[in-house]
């Protein structure tokens, strides 16, 4: 891949990076808005298995900060439902713990909670939107 730059040719400014050209030739968009705020979310997700409050804590920025860019957008709604299904699963877990199949439910949502939490910070990384914000299994 390579950076696609392109001149204003009225003010005579050079635009920095706004994007990529794939190996087949197509521009492919790339995350213009900070990074930042998604990334914490993702990791508050991944201390959340630990600390439960840094959860909700990510899941309030995710809700603040939707809106702001369409690419971030994927992966706020990514890690809103991450969050509600994870409440779901740990809820379940909670319940049938008392029948022990409840502790196999709390170990499959530490597992997919990490791995949907590395793999989405994966795509915010390489500054893509994510494929399949609506995924129930691992996106």
């Amino acid at each position: 891949m390579t950076d696609v730059n392109a001149a204003n040719a009225e003010d005579g400014k050079q635009i920095e990076s706004v994007g990529t050209i794939d190996a087949a030739g197509e521009a492919v968009a790339k995350v213009e808005g900070s990074t930042g705020s998604a990334k914490i979310v993702y990791i508050l997700y991944i201390i959340g298995i630990v600390f439960g409050l840094t959860g909700i804590v990510g899941v309030i920025m995710a809700y603040i900060n939707k809106g702001d860019d369409e690419v971030l957008d994927t992966h706020y709604q990514f890690q809103i439902r991450t969050f509600w299904m994870g409440l779901m699963y740990l809820v379940l877990g909670a319940l049938l713990a008392i029948v022990l199949v409840g502790y196999f439910i709390l170990l499959w949502w530490i597992v997919w909670l990490a791995i949907r939490s590395v793999k989405g910070m994966k795509y915010l990384d390489r500054g893509e939107a994510h494929p399949n914000p609506t995924s129930w299994l691992f996106g």
